[in-house]
């Protein structure tokens, strides 16, 4: 299946950076560096509108739990706005925002709400 007509899905650029962001901050952990790649894949899908990623290659490399979250994203993304709001709601509850090694290794300092993952 093609994900090139995601892109398309969203209700304005507004609201495609806030799921990118939600992706990029909740789900892309790199302490599994196959999964963050394949993540940031998609993330970069969801703005192109050519082939990025497969929703197979998502299946061969993401968890059980994020991939989960993608195909319920694609979904939503298919479906309408709201469902798309209703995706951002239910990450942002259930996952908090990824701790940075590599940020953080550069000694600079965490601002905003960000919590760290154990």
């Amino acid at each position: 299946m093609t994900l090139t007509d995601l892109p398309v899905g969203f209700r304005d650029e507004e609201q495609r950076g806030y799921v990118r962001r939600v992706i990029h901050d909740r789900l892309a952990d790199d302490r599994d560096q196959q999964e963050c790649r394949y993540l940031m894949r998609f993330w970069w899908q969801l703005g192109m509108p050519y082939r990025e990623v497969t929703l197979d290659q998502l299946t061969a490399n993401l968890g059980e739990d994020t991939l989960r979250l993608v195909e319920e994203l694609i979904d939503a993304v298919r479906t309408s706005h709201a469902a798309i709001d209703d995706w951002v709601d239910v990450v942002e509850g259930s996952r908090p925002v990824v701790r940075d090694r590599g940020f953080e290794q550069t000694g600079a300092p965490l601002r905003g709400n960000a919590r760290f993952t154990p």
